[in-house]
């Protein structure tokens, strides 16, 4: 059945406020990505003073102090944190990290203990067969970031998970490449081993003045590694939310050319049928206009 003008009229009006709403969350979208990507930026210089600190503070004891212990305690206890997002039009956000998650996962020997950010993304990995042990709710903007990474830390803690544990980060970061998202990345945030120690010791020291710690050495590494976790995890947090905004921006822009596809063919449909209603009536009135002057013409005769 063909729409009537004003049908046809209406479904543009909606159209257009459609659009409307997808230009403003676009922008809000656009909007989020600098805002995350900022923050990411702006913890690149307290990363920096942490790296530096702990090229200080390990530099000392050598670099295969925990190797065998970290090896031995990687099979025994793997701490597993999966960054998920809550928020709608996303596209396969949370599906590409499952699947990329449980395969890595199905690779590490041990108990697993794993922690979700997101009710969505437990979900899912409950529906892979995994069993999770905390939940925790995303944050929507970087202020809500840190109360986060501080409840993440003092789970792990709570857990017993030291340097010598395993822990595993699993997020999605956004891509520079063109036609690209994001891309589901696996951090291994411990344990402090011989590889990991290495690219500390091995650092140059931007001074000639060489370091040396002060002090009680191990409460000072201990909160040395507790920055560095609050830093990586961060760091983590604020790309996922990028990426997801990242999604997010992606799939207005494809609504977006949806829509102006749809204004086109119902600005063409309503001109046509506008046309025609026109055609009629203009026809209409040429045969009336015959007809009378048909009866005009008997009339004379």
């Amino acid at each position: 059945m063909t729409d009537t003008p004003n049908e046809l009229r209406r479904k543009i009006e909606g159209a257009g406020d459609l659009k409307g709403v997808v230009r403003t969350m676009k922008a809000l979208a656009a909007s989020s990505i600098v805002q995350y990507e900022e923050a990411v930026r702006s913890l690149e210089d307290y990363a920096r003073t942490v790296e530096l600190a702990l090229t200080a503070s390990l530099t000392p004891m050598g670099v295969g102090a925990y190797g065998e212990t970290a090896r031995h305690k990687a099979a025994d206890r793997i701490g597993v944190i999966v960054l998920g997002t809550d928020q709608g039009l996303v596209g396969q956000f949370n599906d590409v990290l499952v699947e990329f998650a449980t395969k890595r996962l199905q690779e590490l020997a041990g108990e697993q203990i794993i922690w979700t950010v997101g009710e969505r993304i437990h979900g899912h990995l409950l529906d892979s067969g995994l069993t999770v042990s905390g939940v925790f709710a995303t944050p929507n903007s970087v202020a809500a970031i840190t109360p986060l990474i501080g409840q993440l830390l003092i789970e792990t803690e709570t857990r017993q998970l030291s340097h010598e544990s395993s822990l595993y980060l699993f997020h999605n970061r956004p891509k520079s490449e063109v036609g690209a998202v994001y891309e589901p990345v696996c951090l291994r945030l411990l344990p402090l081993d011989s590889a990991w120690r290495l690219k500390f010791v091995k650092a140059a020291w931007p001074t000639d003045n060489l370091p040396e710690t002060v002090g009680d050495y191990d409460g000072t590494l201990r909160a040395l590694i507790r920055e560095y976790l609050f830093v990586s995890m961060y760091r983590a947090c604020a790309e996922s939310l990028a990426g997801e905004n990242a999604s997010r921006l992606a799939a207005m822009q494809r609504a977006e050319k949806n829509i102006d596809e749809l204004l086109d063919e119902l600005s063409r449909t309503f001109n046509q049928t506008r046309q025609r209603s026109i055609d009629e009536e203009l026809f209409d009135v040429i045969s009336g206009y015959e007809s009378m002057s048909k009866k005009a013409d008997s009339g004379k005769r």
